[in-house]
């Protein structure tokens, strides 16, 4: 159908990774039926959805000749963790460059969680200054690797560009098939939407199935309209890369409200979604996406946004880790 075996892939992830229903969670929500797919059990240093996409990423890096891995994020990126990771796996050097993007937290939150798995992975970690421009940073430190004879190979915040969305469009793949084994008919997906990637991905897997599923992001950022223009061009490069027309308008749907308080800063609404499923389904969500994303979830249910009969699947995007540097909000 879109040929995704043409495309370069390093295969890092644990897949499938398992689609499981969350029966204590719905009946204690009263609401529909409510299914999880584990993508924090991708396997990579902790898991998380990043994985898929690295796959194609670190893929089309080999194939480049790549030798050193360049990728940036917040402190407590999952994103760079598991880049990082990737990077060890596959023998390849790797520097990141991170920013402080969450203000007001505690000074553990600098050395603890992901920053301390990115530094046992062995990362050559660059913090940019106050006021300093990540994206500057990051195109000289790509030189100063190219006159030490590197050849760099740069991967977008949150590993989300057209290659990098490829990745959801086979977990999409990948959980339709789950789905059909069991005779189970998915009615809506829930995930978390930041830097766009894993939307973009999700809409043109669901779209190009023609699967019927209506696949809603939650916006951890903050920024519903600049989320949606990045999923927007996102899924029109993917779209191109794979030679299918661009998708509707009415693909793309974003929930905002959840992340008032902007990325990466609690809410009391993500604390109780992450105690609840935690207490109920002891699964760990994390503070920045999937515990923002499941109280938007918890949410819409609340509001009767969808039918009893119906059947949601959450997708968890991982990043346990980033709890230890959350312990304060808890």
């Amino acid at each position: 159908m879109m040929q995704l075996s043409r495309f370069p892939r390093a295969r890092l992830a644990h897949l499938p990774t398992p689609l499981e229903p969350l029966q204590a969670l719905t009946a204690h929500l009263q609401g529909p039926q409510v299914y999880i797919k584990r993508d924090d059990c991708t396997g990579l240093a902790f898991g998380g959805n990043k994985t898929r996409k690295l796959e194609y990423l670190l893929g089309e890096a080999q194939a480049l000749g790549a030798t050193t891995i360049f990728s940036e994020g917040g402190l407590q990126s999952n994103h760079v963790r598991q880049t990082a990771a990737a990077a060890a796996r596959l023998g390849l050097k790797c520097e990141l460059v991170l920013s402080r993007n969450v203000p007001g937290r505690p000074q553990d939150y600098e050395v603890t969680g992901n920053i301390f798995i990115d530094r046992l992975l062995n990362a050559r970690i660059h913090v940019c200054e106050p006021g300093e421009d990540r994206s500057a940073r990051m195109a000289a430190e790509m030189d100063a690797a190219r006159d030490r004879g590197e050849v760099p190979y740069h991967i977008p915040t949150g590993g989300s560009n057209a290659t990098g969305a490829l990745g959801y469009v086979s977990c999409m793949l990948e959980l339709l098939d789950q789905a059909r084994s069991r005779d189970l008919t998915i009615d809506h997906l829930v995930l978390a939407s930041g830097s766009g990637g894993t939307q973009a991905g999700m809409a043109i897997g669901l779209s190009a199935t023609q699967s019927g599923v209506r696949g809603i992001g939650i916006d951890i950022d903050n920024d519903g309209p600049q989320v949606m223009r990045d999923v927007r061009r996102i899924a029109d490069d993917c779209c191109a890369k794979l030679g299918i027309p661009a998708l509707p308008d009415g693909d793309f749907v974003l929930e905002t409200g959840h992340a008032r308080t902007g990325y990466g800063v609690p809410t009391p609404e993500m604390v109780e979604a992450v105690r609840l499923v935690a207490r109920l389904e002891a699964i760990l969500l994390d503070p920045v996406y999937s515990g923002k994303a499941m109280a938007g979830l918890i949410s819409m249910i609340a509001e009767g946004r969808f039918r009893r009969d119906e059947t949601v699947v959450f997708v968890h995007t991982g990043g346990a880790p980033g709890l230890f540097a959350y312990i304060d909000a808890f």
